[in-house]
């Protein structure tokens, strides 16, 4: 089906039966730096998948670097559970990888026992808020010995390949970036000597493990930080790791601490692909390309033209770890897609806490939450197509249950149609063509346009009833709330009625932060005139850049809060509080609404009143419950099972889960 991307690739003598990669991803199933069935079971799954390599990893290579909750191979006690997770992997059909790691000022004095972190020069690190230590002479020779003892370890546990992190802003970057690195020794200063000790690691390692062991290096393809190293540089520090023993090139993005989007919906799909390309045309080694490759179509595409020889699917394996096996049988559209949230990934690690996938409820718990066919099927029902109630008829169907959905509107998906409506936001409706996709291959009958009533329920007689009735939008107690002018972020957002120039949005939270930007790109250039206007030089790009960002509305955004979008994530928010910015909306906290009249808003801001004039004001303020279902059974004494809004105002992946977990509870399990 995809010849290119299923071709084997030899790297170093070895062999790996297809282009694609599960890349190192830190979890967090642990808190000790240790191995335990959590892991065992999620690697165990990846390898199932079909992927050619599962990395393991960050694993690092000491305590200074790493601290307590990353995986670590510093000590010889490491080498029989890693043995075991090698097996695991191996037996499964992949090839097992690990990334030795070493955080530099990214580490945190807290994890460190109130040690500073260590690193080339005493330069304050964004990333940590903190100081670290300079290295001295020692020291590096020390911490490059090291390295080495790691090497050994994972070679001796059963790795088929080596990787060294060398991106993201992490201690090799900080070596080599003239921002972090301001020795005057032998290891700073010149090409040369910020180049020395990653060179020197590499070979090093190379000396340890022999000249037939397969090493790699994830570099960045350019930091994307100010004043310090670019995809103009990048390619000369490929060249220097292939010619120090590197047998693959791992080419991402920039470093964590960079204001250019790494990893949500705002970065196009492959949209670094260029980086890798950027490397490849400089190295004989093969190249590997990351960052939101989503699409068996799309990797394809890449290794077919030469971007890329293999790519990494991080993420993407979060989300639906068969995703190779089912693209190599041509069952590319039952693949789970990854849409960038962010929420179960990124957030959850940045928050020090395990990591999850809204769309995929297996995901980190792959031993206790396994889908088996049930010996015994049973009716059900499910009320609401949202993603909750899809999640559960798409899996009780796949648990061998009689199943059947019925949905009061027109369309199934639920909030997805709204939440995918901001710019950048479309990747939502994946999840949509997802469930369409799984219900037809089930044969699952979905009835649209039906209220169901409790007379309905009862005539039908299910054996098992699940409802995801959904939510409504919650309007405040402002006066006025009946104007002409008012309407609801809902309306918009769904509907995308006709609105005037001056816009008040009332709710600074995801949902009013989102549909300000929705209305403020109102009128601005699309992707495709940005590029023919740049191609044919018809404007200045300083006028260009202008017209991308300022279109036919003005917004104004009212939050009683100090600051706008709190339940935003954290890898996240500063991406829509700078989109904001852009789009010259204005944003004024500490504001309590108290009444819209004729398109007057009325606020209080620092005990003071103000008025404003709008011609619609839109109201934000988040969800409410609907029960109208839920309390008529209740009233009758029949049973169900609530999953989804309709329980709490909730997220996608509360959602998802709990329809998940409802069908386990049938006895589908």
């Amino acid at each position: 089906m995809f010849p290119h991307l299923f071709s084997p690739i030899t790297i170093n003598g070895l062999e790996v039966k297809n282009r694609v990669a599960y890349p190192a991803l830190g979890l967090l199933y642990s808190y000790d730096g240790k191995l335990n069935d959590r892991y065992y079971e999620y690697f165990r799954e990846k390898a199932k998948g079909g992927a050619g390599i599962v990395t393991v990893g960050p694993v690092g290579i000491d305590k200074a670097g790493s601290g307590v909750i990353v995986l670590s191979l510093a000590g010889d006690e490491s080498i029989e559970p890693f043995s075991k997770l090698t097996a695991i992997i191996k037996d499964n059909g992949a090839r097992a990888w690990v990334q030795l790691f070493h955080a530099g000022a990214y580490a945190f004095s807290i994890l460190l026992d109130g040690e500073k972190p260590v690193a080339p020069s005493e330069v304050y690190s964004k990333y940590s808020k903190e100081t670290p230590r300079a290295l001295t002479i020692k020291d590096i020779k020390n911490l490059q010995q090291t390295y080495v003892n790691a090497a050994l370890r994972a070679k001796e546990a059963g790795f088929d390949g080596i990787e060294i992190i060398a991106s993201a802003g992490y201690l090799i970057t900080q070596f080599l970036s003239p921002l972090k690195n301001l020795r005057t020794d032998e290891y700073g200063g010149s090409f040369e000597n910020r180049v020395r000790f990653p060179r020197e690691v590499i070979e090093n390692i190379r000396a340890a493990v022999g000249p037939e062991y397969p090493l790699a290096v994830r570099m960045a393809g350019n930091d994307f930080v100010p004043g310090s190293n670019t995809d103009l540089e990048t390619p000369q520090f490929a060249r220097v790791y292939e010619q120090s023993g590197i047998d693959l090139i791992n080419v991402t993005g920039g470093w964590h601490e960079a204001r250019v989007p790494q990893l949500p919906m705002e970065l196009p799909r492959a949209g670094y692909s260029y980086l890798a390309l950027n490397i490849k045309k400089e190295v004989s080694v093969p190249v590997m390309a990351s960052n939101r490759i989503t699409r068996p179509e799309l990797a394809e595409r890449m290794i077919r033209d030469g971007a890329c020889d293999m790519v990494n699917l991080g993420r993407v394996l979060l989300a639906d770890p068969y995703w190779p096996e089912k693209a190599r049988q041509g069952r590319q559209d039952e693949i789970r897609p990854c849409v960038a949230c962010n929420q179960g990934c990124t957030d959850t690690i940045f928050s020090a806490k395990p990591v999850f996938c809204i769309v995929n409820p297996r995901a980190g718990y792959e031993a206790e939450r396994k889908l088996e066919k049930t010996g015994t099927p049973r009716r059900v029902m499910v009320v609401g197509a949202g993603p909750g109630g899809l999640e559960a008829a798409v899996t009780a169907a796949r648990a061998g249950h009689d199943v059947e959905l019925y949905e009061r509107g027109d369309e199934i998906g639920g909030q997805l149609w709204i939440a995918g409506a901001p710019p950048h936001k479309e990747e939502l409706w994946e999840i949509i063509r997802y469930y369409k996709t799984m219900l037809a291959k089930l044969g699952i009958p979905v009835h649209l346009n039906t209220e169901v009533t409790v007379d309905l329920i009862k005539k039908l007689k299910p054996d098992h009833l699940i409802v995801a009735e959904g939510a409504a939008p919650l309007m405040p107690p402002i006066e006025g709330l009946d104007d002409p002018c008012v309407v609801s972020s809902w309306k918009v957002l769904g509907e995308n009625p006709m609105l005037g120039k001056r816009l008040a949005v009332i709710g600074g939270g995801a949902v009013g932060l989102e549909t300000a930007l929705f209305l403020a790109a109102k009128g601005t250039l699309s992707p495709e005139m940005v590029h023919f206007l740049m191609a044919h030089e018809a404007e200045s790009p300083e006028r260009i850049r202008e017209l991308m960002f300022r279109g036919s509305k003005q917004l104004t955004v009212f939050e009683m809060l100090p600051k706008i979008g709190k339940d935003i994530g954290k890898s996240t928010r500063w991406v829509v509080k700078t989109a904001l910015v852009r789009h010259g909306v204005e944003a004024l906290t500490g504001s309590r609404v108290l009444s819209i009249k004729d398109g007057t808003v009325v606020y209080e801001r620092e005990g003071v009143q103000h008025r404003r004039e709008f011609d619609n004001v839109v109201i934000a303020s988040g969800s409410r419950p609907v029960k109208k279902l839920s309390e008529a059974l209740e009233k009758e004494g029949v049973a169900f099972t609530a999953v989804g809004d309709c329980v709490r105002p909730a997220k996608i992946n509360d959602a998802i889960h709990e329809g998940f977990l409802a069908v386990l509870a049938i006895g589908g399990a």
